[in-house]
């Protein structure tokens, strides 16, 4: 069985293609995968669902990637492992982040390849992978 089988991504963005393309990468690489399309309801998912991995967009309606993982940090269980994406240029936003505890922050447009090694960090080694991009 691939080391991947049973892990599951929670996507939070509301940007249907971007959803759509990373969904269908990630489901081919054998990951369970998830859909949220705003902060809020992306809260709820991963309360209900205790994913292995968020990948979270920074920019949504509702409820910001930010408050979002505000949010989780206070979870007794702790942040669940969170990649950030966002189209954002700021180092200001970087930098609150990396210090709310996301394992990377990768900035769009990205290739998909280097979302999946960002992902595969963080699932197989459990630790920071931060992109440099």
């Amino acid at each position: 069985m691939p080391a991947t089988a049973h892990k599951t991504i929670l996507l939070v963005d509301d940007d249907p293609e971007i959803i759509d393309s990373m969904r269908t990468v990630l489901e081919g690489k054998g990951y369970r995968v998830l859909v949220a399309r705003d902060g809020n309801a992306g809260l709820a998912a991963a309360e209900r669902e205790e994913p292995d991995l968020i990948i979270l967009d920074m920019m949504m309606p509702r409820k910001s990637g930010f408050l979002v993982l505000e949010k989780l940090r206070t979870r007794p269980e702790g942040l669940i492992p969170t990649i950030m994406i966002t189209g954002n240029e700021g180092s200001r936003h970087r930098a609150y982040a990396e210090f709310l505890g996301v394992k990377d922050y990768i900035r769009k447009p990205f290739a998909m390849e280097k979302l999946l090694r960002a992902v595969d960090a963080v699932l197989q080694g459990g630790g920071q992978a931060q992109s440099k991009a």
